[in-house]
This record gives C-alpha cells, structure tokens and sequence, in this order.
C-alpha cells in the first residue's frame, strides 16, 4: 500500500503560500489539500477557485480539493478550470449524489467523497464504483487544529473492509487530528491518504514532518500486512 501525505494549506502561512507548498513538497508530499468552506455547510469561509488556479501556476502536483459547501454542483466546473485535480463533495449537502460525481468526472478530476463522523458508510455505498478517494473526516468539518476523533479509526477499519469488498481502487484518506500520535493507527486500519495541516505547518520544520508522518505512516501500514 503506497502512502500519500497531503499537508492541508488551511493551516499554511498564506501570506507566503507560494513557499509554504515548496516547503512541504521538498519534504516528500504527494498532494497539496485544499479544504474549500462556504460559511453555512460549515462554519467558516477559506479559498475558492481562484486560489487553487494560483496554485496551479505554483506546483504541478495534484490538488486535493475538498468542498465543505451547499450546492457543490455550482463548483465544478470552477475548480476543474482553476487546475484542480481531484474533486471531494459530501453526500450530507445534495440529494443528487452519483450525479454530481459523474460531471466531476467528465470534468477530467478524480471523484471523491467525505463523511462526517456522523455519517454511516452507508450513505457512499451505492457510489462505491463511483469514486477515486473515500474521505473519512475525523473531527467535524469546519476548523482546523481539533482533538482527533477516536471512532475514526474503527470506520477507517470498515471503509477499507467495504472498498476491497468492492474491488475498489480508491484511495482511502483522513483528514482531522492526523498526526505523530494518530498516522500509524489509521495506516494500520487500511487509510492510505492522510491530510495534515496544524501537526505539519505548525511545526518549526514542516518538511521534516512530512517526512516523519511519512516514517509512522509506513510502519503503521506493514503491521497491517504482517499483523
């Protein structure tokens, strides 16, 4: 299982954010996370289309973009002209689910969704062939910076039950408290993916923690094979 980091720039210095990203990209990741908020599916309001488009001009690397928002169809096709390249909606903010996945895709991104800790599994699997990435949120959206959600781990453990039940490729990310004390046990319970934001960019070094979380990540995921 290859293992994926994607530093969260909502944690990022965005006064030198162009920096910030080459800084955890020396470091080893493989994704740059961008969690986009539209102050009523969450409480808070961060970046839009237009950031991801600088980004682009920034780093060729994927840009995992993560739309905490109403109406997430009115972004698709923003994000996909700004150069996003994957593309994660939440089944709790439309009713039209499969639709929306299926225009992210013909839109040339990778398809994703994200579950609150609240939400059962239930709710992606009839989109299980549907989708690039399965995001298990372990804090509630909104705010970067909260404890780490324990149960996580026992739904990362489940989602990546029904993914290879399913004969599924996605990726299996978390995004909420991923850090030192928190990689391994989610490597270990089947995630391969791990967003991090305060644990990377609050840190004096955020290349050497990439590399670290990296380091913990691995070893996390060989006790699963051997364990």
């Amino acid at each position: 299982m290859s293992i994926r980091l994607a530093p969260s720039i909502l944690s990022a210095d965005l006064a030198h954010l162009a920096d910030q990203v080459a800084l955890v990209l020396s470091g080893g990741a493989d994704l740059i996370h961008v969690d986009v908020m539209d102050g009523h599916f969450v409480p808070n309001l961060t970046f839009g289309a237009p950031v991801v488009r600088q980004l682009r001009k920034a780093t060729d690397v994927p840009l995992d973009c993560h739309l905490m928002v109403e109406h997430p169809e009115d972004y698709i096709a923003p994000f996909a002209d700004a150069g996003a390249s994957i593309l994660t909606i939440h089944p709790e903010a439309t009713p039209h689910l499969a639709r929306h996945l299926a225009e992210i895709r013909k839109r040339g991104m990778k398809a994703g969704v994200a579950i609150n800790p609240a939400t059962p599994l239930a709710a992606v699997m009839e989109v299980i062939g549907e989708l690039d990435l399965l995001l298990v949120m372990s804090v509630s959206p909104g705010f970067g910076g909260q404890p780490f959600w324990e149960p996580a781990v026992d739904k990362v453990r489940r989602s990546r039950t029904l993914l290879d039940a399913k004969k599924s490729a996605a990726l299996l990310e978390v995004d909420g408290g991923v850090a030192r004390d928190t990689i391994g046990r989610l490597a270990a319970a089947g995630a391969d993916t791990f967003v991090a934001g305060h644990a990377v960019f609050g840190t004096s070094d955020a290349a050497a923690e990439v590399r670290e979380l990296r380091r913990l990540a691995e070893a996390g995921a060989a006790g699963r094979k051997t364990g």
